[in-house]
């Protein structure tokens, strides 16, 4: 018998990470995101979990389905739309308090990795993002390789 809540997982996690439009990011960047961020994520939670006394048997219990990946996917998605928790929730199939919990225990890796936004801050187009970086005095790489195959950007 076919599961196909985990069919439409794998589906949908496929569908985000071939859209670069959704996360902003390529597939070859998500793919060393994940080994990077992913063991930092499970040790951070395994520490959370360690100083609570054990209330079941070790493998007792509901079973993560929402793994790392789909948690560091969840985090980027509102990164690059300001999509709200509700809405990702609905899209990945869980609570939105799930979906909160999982977004607050990437973004700190992210942060670490320089991964920021200042808050209040919402960049639409080319020219706000290098505005917005001139004035704050950071640097920025801009892959503009989407806009040229789109015909946004002219080459030479």
């Amino acid at each position: 018998m076919v599961d196909h809540g985990r069919v439409v997982r794998t589906v949908t996690r496929a569908v985000i990470i071939g859209n670069r439009r959704i996360t902003g990011l390529s597939a070859d960047v998500i793919a060393e995101l994940v080994p990077e961020l992913g063991p930092l994520w499970r040790q951070r939670h395994q520490a959370r979990l360690a100083p609570r006394p054990r209330r079941r048997a070790v493998g007792a219990g509901a079973k993560h389905r929402f793994v790392f990946v789909d948690r560091l996917l969840a985090a980027l998605a509102p990164l690059r739309h300001g999509a709200t928790h509700d809405v990702l929730a609905c899209r990945f199939g869980v609570d939105r308090s799930t979906m909160t919990r999982a977004i607050g225990g990437v973004r700190p890796l992210l942060a670490e990795r320089g991964c920021v936004i200042s808050p209040g801050v919402r960049l639409r187009t080319l020219t706000e993002v290098i505005d917005h970086l001139g004035a704050s005095g950071r640097t920025g790489i801009v892959d503009i390789s989407p806009l040229t195959a789109h015909g946004l950007v002219r080459r030479g």
